[in-house]
């Protein structure tokens, strides 16, 4: 227990210990009666608080000294600084809980003060009390050096914060103004003026001083005065809508006056000092110029509570009529600003409770002004007022026919679009997207929301669609991809009359090409029925203006006739697409002789090439292309072919590889003949899945260009062939080797299978559940299933579980029961309860093994040259069909084909890739006896 002596003496020692801090929290703690076992403090509360109060006056006291001879001396003045802020913000705090603000503004700053560090810590230390209005007023001695300490500091920001939240009264208004003003300090300078002195007109004439003049004269403003502009507009709305600048509200009892005033202040006619050649309304004129848009809000904001108030409705048809005498009356204003002029009326004459009266013969000069077909300039700017006038409801101020007259003539083409959508003129509407140059792409849109969005009735949908068509030429001269996607959503059967009376066979071509080829379309497309007739028109364009997509489009599309197609692609000699159609059409030799013929005109332009490599690698680079081309189809013609016609298409081609060389001699034509000579390799290479390698031999051994040289000249050519031929003996062994490996143990593992014996699980018939041997010496037949149940022959009979009458096939009448039936094979549940004892062999997993033996032969031997039964050949034949594979018959055939160009690989259709190979190659896991 603490006794009031105990405290005193602790807070002693305390302070004799230099803690300060722990001093005055137990003294707060006595001081709010929060501390813990306290005895001896009888008597009235409050003589207690001002006992310990005193207390702490003389704890802060001593530490201010304490923290004044405790500041290092020497050192950085980081140091100093961090030493006076861990000190100063506990004594602000201590008598500001104690509230003595005479003690932290008297004797307390007075010993700081001494100190310039610590004095400017204190400053700075009062700004969070004065923001959070803990302080709310300061001594004129304090605030002057708060003043000049933040200003020396660049802190005016900060100054700004705290005048806000003082009280100023007691403060040197002239000297607050002064400095608010030199340091563009305006929130607290009109603060001062509207708390200090209840002026809120000063203000106002201070910021308009400032922005009038540059905007009179027409010069830019600067950063600065658009910073005093925007403040002047937040002030004058603040002021009308009772809310003080820059927080809280003005006080009721000057809420009236304020408004009117700051009314009386906006209509004035002329300032308090008139410079020359000054306008009428100077400070309206000064906002409109400054920003239409806003001020116009500011008032329409100040109307909303206009509603019984007599003298505030007169003040309202009084700005509106300077409004509109300084706008009209003057032509310094953009068509923007006359615009946001009267749709700001618009909007106050759509109100129900309107009681503003506007002559409608200003409405009809402002509807000229903005339509004037003699000005050029501003188009789309006016266009837009006009257009914003309309939707706030400034239509009813006008005759819609003048209206409608006056933007045609001044190609208003939204305004147009506006007035017939009001009349349901949906179909005029297509002529003002096409007329406009900024609208034109937006049409597709329009028309195809006109033509599938419900609401719109039938006759306005087909008005639209007969104009569409009437002006499809346009349409798909504005965008062709667009265009086909529209007309193939809601045109498709007026494609052929669509397609004549475009004009111009390139914008046809464009049409055609993203309608019958693109894939890419912004909506879901609909299968079109189209005639052969347009997609033969389609190739003869393409022919023309793209040959080199003419193939590509032959093989995506089938709806054309071959027949004419193949006329087309040979009147513009496109070789490729000629090769493409006869071997569709099932012409393969006519195919091929396109083909080599446009090989062969490649080849001659090589024999015959002088200018030197960079033309000769070109030229190689197309020989190279045709040759690809030939034995693609060479090699896909030789599946379907017999011997004798696969021999001519691959000798002539052949031959056409080797003709030109023998015209290639000499070191300038080296680089060229090596090279045909590593293309005829690659035919070899191909020819020989087709070709005997013997007559390919013989055929090359004939020809000139390899007969009659020396062996080094076919050295080359022969070492390829044969190491082509060691490759695929190699590959032809070892799939031998593989096949007998995996044969060899297919039939082992069926032979252990079948062969295997068979365990049954009781010694008794499980019909007549008697022993299989009944009496000693009589023989009788035993039947054993798989499942390992026994039974005798005539029991079984009895039961009627025979398969079949002519064969001899049986089936377990105790499994058989089980599965609810009689006659059916061994069931699963049997499979499951015999697997879970005994080891299984595959036959006994595929299917249930039925032996038939004599009784007294159970107990003997099996003879190992039993024959199989009916039931164990079925077994067998079961057997092979689950391991039955390619045959070898079918591989061989398969690895014959698959020495090709570079040594292909197999086709994905290869038996090596079917799911019977793969199985034999890993074969299963058995479980053994």
């Amino acid at each position: 227990m603490m006794t009031l002596r105990n405290w005193r003496e602790r807070v002693d020692y305390l302070l004799q210990q230099e803690k300060f801090m722990e001093a005055l929290s137990l003294a707060w703690s006595f001081h709010e009666g929060t501390a813990k076992a306290v005895v001896g403090l009888f008597g009235d509360s409050s003589k207690k608080k001002s006992v310990v109060a005193d207390k702490m006056v003389e704890i802060l006291l001593q530490y201010a000294e304490h923290s004044l001879k405790r500041c290092p001396e020497q050192g950085k003045i980081q140091v100093m600084e961090q030493h006076f802020q861990d000190m100063v913000p506990v004594m602000v705090e201590y008598c500001l809980l104690l509230q003595r603000r005479d003690l932290l503004f008297g004797q307390i700053y007075g010993r700081l003060a001494e100190n310039s560090v610590a004095r400017g810590i204190f400053l700075e230390t009062l700004e969070p009390y004065i923001l959070s209005e803990r302080i709310g007023c300061l001594t004129a001695p304090v605030m002057r050096d708060l003043l000049s300490h933040f200003q020396e500091n660049g802190m005016m920001e900060s100054v700004e914060n705290c005048l806000v939240h003082m009280d100023i009264t007691s403060l040197d208004i002239q000297q607050v103004v002064q400095t608010c003003w030199e340091n563009q300090l305006y929130d607290a300078m009109i603060y001062v003026f509207n708390s200090g002195m209840n002026d809120y007109i000063s203000p106002m004439e201070k910021l308009f001083q400032m922005i009038g003049p540059p905007l009179h004269e027409g010069k830019a403003l600067t950063d600065e005065q658009v910073t005093m502009g925007n403040k002047l507009l937040v002030y004058i709305s603040c002021c009308l809508a009772g809310r003080a600048y820059p927080l809280g509200d003005i006080p009721e009892d000057l809420l009236p006056l304020v408004k009117n005033q700051v009314f009386e202040f906006l209509i004035r006619l002329h300032s308090a000092e008139v410079p020359e050649e000054e306008e009428v309304y100077p400070y309206i004129h000064t906002l409109l110029h400054f920003d239409t848009r806003e001020f116009l809000n500011v008032l329409a904001l100040t109307f909303e509570d206009f509603k019984n108030d007599k003298q505030a409705l007169e003040y309202q048809q009084r700005i509106v009529d300077i409004l509109l005498k300084v706008m009209v009356e003057n032509s310094d204003f953009t068509p923007s600003q006359v615009g946001c002029l009267f749709t700001f009326l618009a909007r106050q004459l759509a109100k129900p409770d309107n009681t503003l009266f506007v002559n409608r013969k200003l409405f009809d000069q402002v509807l000229e002004f903005l339509c004037s077909p003699d000005d050029d300039s501003r188009h789309t700017e006016r266009q837009q007022v006009l257009l914003e006038l309309l939707h706030v409801g400034g239509v009813v101020q006008f005759d819609e026919q003048r209206l409608l007259s006056l933007a045609e003539k001044a190609e208003f083409y939204q305004i147009c679009e506006f007035m017939y959508e009001k009349k349901h003129l949906y179909d005029k509407i297509i002529f003002c997207y096409l007329k406009d140059p900024m609208r034109k792409e937006e049409i597709f849109n329009y028309i195809h929301n006109i033509l599938s969005i419900p609401g719109y009735s039938t006759e306005e949908r087909g008005s639209v669609w007969n104009v569409v068509l009437a002006h499809i030429q346009e349409l798909v001269a504005i965008d062709p991809f667009k265009a086909a996607d529209l007309v193939s959503l809601h045109f498709a059967e007026e494609v052929t009359a669509i397609v004549g009376r475009l004009e111009g066979d390139y914008l046809v071509f464009q049409f055609l090409m993203y309608l019958l080829e693109s894939s890419d379309r912004p909506h879901s497309q609909p299968f079109l029925q189209l005639s052969p007739e347009i997609y033969e028109h389609h190739i003869k364009l393409l022919c023309r203006f793209s040959p080199q997509k003419v193939t590509s489009f032959l093989k995506t599309s089938e709806d054309y006739r071959l027949e004419e197609a193949i006329q087309i692609s040979r009147e513009h000699n496109l070789h490729e697409a000629t090769a493409y159609l006869l071997e569709r059409k099932g012409d393969i030799q006519g195919a091929f002789q396109v083909l080599l013929q446009t090989l062969e005109h490649k080849l001659a332009a090589l024999s015959q090439d002088k200018e030197g490599s960079l033309q000769e690698d070109c030229l190689l680079q197309l020989v190279e292309q045709s040759l690809e081309d030939l034995t693609s189809l060479c090699d896909r013609s030789s599946r379907i072919l017999d011997q004798q016609q696969r021999e001519a298409l691959w000798f002539l081609l052949l031959e056409a590889m080797m003709s030109p060389q023998k015209c290639l001699r000499g070191p300038s034509s080296h680089h060229a003949s090596v090279a045909l000579k590593e293309l005829t390799m690659k035919v070899v290479y191909s020819m020989a899945s087709f070709i005997a390698m013997p007559s390919i031999i013989q055929r090359i051994l004939q020809d000139p260009v390899y007969g009659k040289g020396r062996l080094a000249e076919i050295q080359g050519l022969i070492l390829g062939m044969l190491e082509t031929f060691n490759y695929e003996r190699t590959l032809l062994e070892t799939t031998t080797s593989l096949l007998n490996q995996d044969l060899h143990w297919s039939l082992s593992q069926l032979r252990t299978a079948v062969s295997r014996g068979l365990h049954p699980r009781e010694d008794h018939c499980n019909i007549c559940l008697q022993q299989y041997r009944r009496q000693h010496g009589e023989k009788d037949e035993v039947i054993v299933f798989s499942c390992g149940h026994l039974y005798h022959c005539q029991c079984l009979q009895s039961k009627a579980c025979t398969l079949a009458q002519q064969q001899l096939a049986w089936s377990c009448y105790k499994c058989s029961s089980s599965q609810g039936g009689r006659g059916g094979s061994c069931g699963p549940a049997c499979n499951q309860e015999y697997l879970q004892t005994h080891s299984t062999s595959l036959a006994e997993i595929k299917i249930m093994s039925v032996i038939c033996l004599p009784a007294e032969d159970l107990h003997g031997k099996v003879n190992p040259d039993t024959t199989l039964n009916a039931q164990q050949s079925q077994s067998w034949a079961q057997l092979r069909c689950c391991y039955r594979g390619p045959s070898r018959l079918a591989l061989l055939a398969e690895l014959s084909c698959s020495r090709g160009a570079e040594r292909s690989n197999l086709t994905s259709a290869s038996v090596f890739h079917s799911e019977s190979f793969q199985l034999q190659l890993c074969p299963p896991p058995l479980m053994e006896d």
